[in-house]
């Protein structure tokens, strides 16, 4: 307990003092629900108490309700956790919770939080003092609640057109998301790990954007990761960015490498990936946390392992701590029985120990309550939100003149889908039909194919086809016959665009916006300084013909990488 004496002399002392128990516990990071300590936990997992008394202390919350809520559920469980006799705080975590995107599974829409645009909108302005910045305040705004690790930045390359985590990346190019990577990582952790941090995870290693036809490794069909094009170092490169940027936490994806030189085993099984790629080649020595559930759920290539050998598996692979998991009992007893060395443990205990010590958890382990609630999402933050998602807009087409050209003049009769008439407010009038409008203006979104049973978790990923139903081309081509329409899409994947871009008079990309955003860009209040993140493909044919790791493969793209209009 005394701050004057060097880190890894507080680690030691504390380490001495463990029980097994006790260091069981440091390595579980399960879902944690904001609310009574003995109320169910999320997905069917123990109460608050029952995951105390492991020894656990470190959590990732999902659903938030206030800020001031998220506040005094943070020092209520602090509390409790330091009537521990060794006063070990409580480390909590988040997805990313500041834009739109709504999975439990990957991020969470903003709530009570400043809302940005996705990680693709900030790839697409492409300034990394804007990701800086962006970064700072999710830095001050985790702080405030007492969110002290970030389950971000996701650096993978986005070259696979259908992976429903396309908007979580900062896009194909591996040069790019390598910077922005780097402004992240910066803007979260400053030039190092210390008590006004918020440490960030970066994930999800070795790069998850190959998926075999797009699909997610989060369920079983998904679960192969290839290499058609021979691109696996490519996608390291965002990585090697962020470790020498000084990253302090890294997660492996699920995914099991097909047809490389490594075991066909999910990534945190994967002892020649997580200890002879990440630890000795690329030389990091920080916390290595698995993806979620990969001992419970999703463990891909070692199906036929019992629960105790999955664990022992990740462990020998040289992982630190289980995500989504709250099984300590099992390690215990592996310790115990002698399955497992104590010294093995100890290695991942003494760095989990020392980020705590690192983000000054031991000596200021609760918040102000009053604080968070004033700074949380507070005007400025909410401003540059707004501002940083209308930038992000990215003209694709603009009609030379009329009344469709960017941005409308004057007080046109618009016919509005996506957009209430309030969100134009006194700028023009509404109207009922194309056919009374002077302009039409469609939000769209791009299309997914629905999977998954009604109440799973399934049914949040956006995956699948690329292309829109032929229904519901023929219908927007119908509005565009019948006036000049501009069409607003949130490119969330690369979707396909080819007949809509041809009939609309105007056609403009968003990566998570408001309709407040949307209209500042619509009317020239803002204007769009967005340029693609990534190619947009001609046809779901190119897409199946093109290799899965490659950046920008796709024949003849529609638009291509880096375009972007600009309002005269």
């Amino acid at each position: 307990m005394d701050a004057t004496l060097d880190i890894d002399q507080r680690v030691d002392d504390l380490l001495s003092r463990m029980e097994v128990k006790d260091k069981a516990g440091l390595l579980f990071q399960p879902m944690a629900q904001i609310g009574g300590i003995d109320e169910p936990g999320p997905f069917g997992k123990p109460p608050m108490r029952t995951l105390l008394d492991r020894r656990i202390n470190h959590y990732n919350i999902l659903f938030v309700p206030s800020a001031r809520e998220i506040a005094q559920w943070h020092n209520a469980i602090q509390l409790r956790a330091l009537q521990h006799p060794l006063g070990i705080p409580v480390t909590i975590s988040s997805d990313p919770r500041h834009s739109f995107t709504n999975n439990p599974a990957m991020a969470l829409l903003a709530g009570p939080f400043s809302q940005w645009p996705e990680p693709l909108g900030f790839a697409a302005v492409g300034s990394e003092e804007l990701v800086e910045q962006f970064a700072d305040v999710t830095r001050r705004e985790y702080l405030a609640v007492g969110i002290r690790t970030a389950l971000h930045p996701q650096v993978d390359l986005a070259t696979e057109p259908r992976w429903a985590r396309t908007a979580g990346t900062f896009g194909a190019d591996a040069g790019l998301v390598a910077r922005l990577g780097v402004a992240y990582v910066r803007g979260l952790q400053g030039d190092q790990v210390g008590t006004h941090s918020v440490s960030a995870m970066a994930k999800h290693f070795p790069g998850g954007g190959p998926q075999r036809d797009g699909e997610d490794p989060h369920f079983p069909y998904g679960r192969e990761q290839v290499y058609p094009g021979g691109q696996f170092d490519l996608h390291l490169e965002p990585f090697r960015a962020v470790i020498a940027a000084g990253v302090s936490q890294i997660m492996p994806y699920y995914g099991i490498p097909v047809g490389t030189a490594y075991e066909e085993v999910g990534f945190s099984f994967n002892k020649g990936i997580v200890t002879g790629l990440l630890r000795e080649q690329l030389g990091f020595d920080g916390i290595v946390c698995t993806d979620w559930g990969i001992i419970s759920h999703t463990y891909w290539g070692v199906e036929h392992l019992s629960h105790e050998e999955r664990m022992v598996k990740a462990l020998d692979a040289g992982i630190d701590q289980f995500g989504g998991e709250d099984d300590a009992d099992t390690l215990l007893a592996l310790v115990t029985n002698g399955t497992v060395s104590e010294k093995r443990i100890d290695i991942s205990v003494r760095r989990l120990l020392r980020e705590k010590f690192r983000l000054g958890l031991f000596e200021a382990p609760f918040v102000d309550v009053g604080k968070a609630e004033t700074l949380v999402g507070g005007p400025e933050a909410r401003a540059a939100g707004v501002a940083a998602q209308a930038a992000a807009h990215t003209l694709l087409k603009n009609a030379e003149d009329g009344p469709g050209s960017l941005p409308l003049r004057g007080s046109p009769r618009l016919y509005i889908e996506g957009l209430a008439a309030e969100e134009i407010g006194d700028r023009a009038q509404v109207v009922a039909t194309p056919d009374q409008a002077d302009v039409a203006v469609l939000r769209l979104v791009a299309p997914w194919e629905q999977r998954g049973e009604a109440g799973t978790y399934e049914t949040f990923f956006h995956a699948g086809s690329l292309a829109f139903p032929a229904a519901e081309v023929a219908r927007i081509q119908a509005i565009c016959r019948t006036t000049p329409t501009v069409v607003d899409i949130y490119l969330e994947r690369p979707a396909i665009l080819a007949d809509i871009a041809e009939a609309a008079a105007s056609l403009i990309a968003n990566f998570g916006a408001s309709p407040e955003a949307f209209v500042k860009v619509l009317f020239g209040e803002a204007a769009p300084q967005g340029r693609l993140p990534f190619d947009i493909p001609p046809s779901m044919a190119a897409v199946e013909a093109s290799h899965s790791d490659v950046p920008f493969d796709t024949a003849d793209p529609t638009f291509r990488f880096g375009f972007g209009l600009r309002y005269a």
